[in-house]
């Protein structure tokens, strides 16, 4: 079997193909960090908005941005942190439809909010807190399969491969077939090769 695509992932390993990624997390824009060159990284993010934490949501919408800016340049996609605030989020995104790729990581949305996002060409990527999700297990299991990407973000458990097979089992799909597929869906978003 090929290697796993683990889109967003805190714990890289050589066993499995992840993006490089870079940009300041909204938990993070309080501290008056510099933004990055963005030269080197294949998707610019972690990025977005996240209403629940203590970050000023004004800076928190001014870096998003300025990253959503240095993606529409450099043609970059970019992977969004989105928490209680999927509307703004939207909104904003809205004034960038050129952006080559926009991944929203560790969904935990409702149906709804899913199709939105999917509506517009957004990726889903689905982990450990959505999988524990009843609402999002059907997101999961209905979600086109050319807009999705399995990660493991922060956790360690469960595995990517662990993430993979519940996934596949929800959508009613083998592993390989799935990971065939975010394989296309990888290549499109990073290589631009589909």
């Amino acid at each position: 079997m090929r290697p796993f695509i683990d889109i967003h992932t805190h714990h890289p390993s050589d066993d499995v193909i992840s993006p490089t990624m870079s940009g300041i997390h909204p938990w993070d824009s309080d501290l008056g960090l510099q933004l990055p060159s963005f030269v080197e990284c294949d998707i610019i993010g972690e990025t977005g908005l996240d209403f629940r934490c203590k970050a000023d949501r004004d800076v928190q919408e001014w870096l998003f941005i300025q990253h959503l800016n240095h993606a529409a340049r450099m043609q970059k996609p970019v992977v969004i942190h989105c928490v209680k605030a999927l509307e703004p989020a939207l909104d904003i995104l809205a004034n960038y439809p050129e952006i080559c790729g926009v991944v929203f990581h560790g969904f935990i949305g409702s149906k709804e909010q899913a199709e939105r996002c999917l509506k517009r060409g957004y990726y889903l990527s689905f982990g450990a807190r959505s999988l524990r999700s009843s609402r999002v297990r059907e997101v999961i299991a209905t979600a086109p399969i050319e807009q999705i990407f399995c990660e493991t973000d922060d956790s360690l458990e469960p595995t990517i491969a662990e993430v993979y097979k519940e996934v596949a089992t929800l959508r009613g799909c083998s592993v390989e077939e799935l990971l065939s597929a975010i394989e296309k869906n990888y290549k499109r978003l990073i290589i631009r090769d589909v």
